[in-house]
C-alpha cells in the first residue's frame, strides 16, 4: 500500500555560510522555497542576502559563530563560554540587527560553546526575548543545548546529517540519501550544507526528485517534533581556562643511570679473604682461616668474579 502524504518523512535542509559569495548563494536562492539559509552576521552581503532570501520565500537563520574546541581563527563576536551574560546579549542583538527576518539561529563551529552548560544557558536567556529558535548544528556530541533551553521559552532542534563533510559530488549524494533514509525512520531529519558548487550541484538533481514519500520542509516546521536529550551534565572546561595541573605527590624521578668509562676491574676471592682476615686478626678467628685454605686449596690461580 503506498505511503500516504500524512505519514510522509520530512526532510529539512540548511545551507550555512550565507553573506560571502552571492553568485554561488544566488544559485541557492533559486532552489525550492523550502530550503533554508543561515547567513553569518558579520559577513559583507549578510543583509543583502538575508533580505533577498526572506524575498524569495526561503526561511532565513542567523548563523552564530560560536568557540571550538580546535585553535583556529575565529570570526568577529564569536560567541564564548566565559563571556558575560550581557556581552553575550550584546552579540545576539547586534547578529538579529545585521540579519533581517531571521526566525532562528545556529551555531557555526562552536563544540566548545555549546558543550558549555553555563555559557549556552546566556545564549537561550538572550534568544528568549526575540522568540528565535535554536538549530543545533551538533558539532560535538555532548552539546548542551537542549538542557540550556530548559525554563525558557527556546525550542531547540537538531541537526542529524552534514552533506558535505567531503566536497566530492558522489559523498555529498550518499549524505542526501542518507538524510532520506533517517526522515523514513524517525519522521523527520534536518540536513545541514554549505554553498559550495558541488553541493549546489547535488542539490538541484535532488531536491527536485525526492522519493514520494519525502515531504522537503522549512526547519521551523519541526519545532514540535520530539528530540530526545542525550546529553550529560557539562564538566568540560574551556579552552581558554585550562585545569591548573597539580604538582605531583613524589616528584622524584630517580636519577640517570651512571656508567663507568673504563671496564671495572675484577675482585678476586682471596682478596676478599685476606681483607676480612686482617680485620679479624686481633680475634685469631680460626674457622675463618680454615674456610680460606679449603677455598684456594683446590687451585694455585685465584678466581675471578665476573663484574656485574
Amino acid at each position: 500500500m503506498p505511503v500516504g502524504a500524512a505519514f510522509a518523512g520530512k526532510l529539512a535542509i540548511v545551507i550555512d555560510d550565507f553573506g560571502y559569495r552571492p553568485q554561488q548563494e544566488n544559485q541557492v536562492l533559486a532552489l525550492p522555497a523550502n530550503v533554508s539559509v543561515a547567513v553569518l552576521p558579520n559577513a559583507p552581503h549578510a543583509r543583502e542576502m538575508a533580505i533577498k532570501a526572506h524575498n524569495q520565500g526561503h526561511e532565513v537563520l542567523i548563523h552564530l559563530p560560536m568557540a571550538p574546541l580546535s585553535k583556529q581563527p575565529l570570526e568577529k563576536d564569536t560567541l564564548r563560554p566565559e563571556m558575560s551574560s550581557s556581552e553575550i546579549a550584546r552579540i545576539i542583538r547586534e547578529a538579529v540587527d545585521k540579519v533581517p527576518h531571521a526566525v532562528g539561529l545556529n551555531n557555526h563551529m562552536g563544540s566548545a560553546m555549546t558543550s558549555s552548560l553555563p555559557g549556552m544557558q546566556k545564549v537561550m536567556q538572550a534568544l528568549e526575548q526575540y522568540n528565535l529558535y535554536f538549530l543545533d548544528s551538533m558539532t560535538i556530541g555532548n552539546s548542551q543545548a537542549m538542557r540550556a533551553a530548559n525554563g525558557t521559552g527556546v525550542k531547540v532542534i537538531k541537526r542529524k546529517v552534514f552533506l558535505d563533510d567531503s566536497q566530492k559530488e558522489a559523498d555529498i549524494r550518499m549524505q542526501f540519501n542518507r538524510a532520506i533514509q533517517v526522515a523514513r525512520r524517525d519522521g523527520s531529519a534536518i540536513a545541514i550544507g554549505h554553498p559550495h558548487p558541488s553541493t549546489v550541484r547535488v542539490l538541484q538533481q535532488m531536491v527536485y526528485n525526492l522519493p514520494s514519500d519525502i515531504t522537503l520542509v522549512r526547519p521551523g516546521s519541526l519545532l514540535n517534533e520530539s528530540y530526545t536529550d542525550h546529553s550529560v551534565p557539562s564538566t568540560t572546561i574551556t579552552p581558554q581556562s585550562p585545569p591548573t595541573k597539580a604538582s605531583p605527590h613524589n616528584p622524584f624521578r630517580g636519577v640517570a643511570l651512571c656508567k663507568p668509562k673504563k671496564p671495572i676491574a675484577p675482585v678476586y676471592a682471596v682478596t676478599y679473604f685476606n681483607i676480612v682476615t686482617d680485620s679479624l686478626s686481633a680475634t685469631k678467628n680460626q674457622a675463618l682461616k680454615a674456610l680460606q685454605r679449603i677455598w684456594t686449596g683446590s687451585s694455585t690461580q685465584p678466581q675471578a668474579t665476573e663484574p656485574k
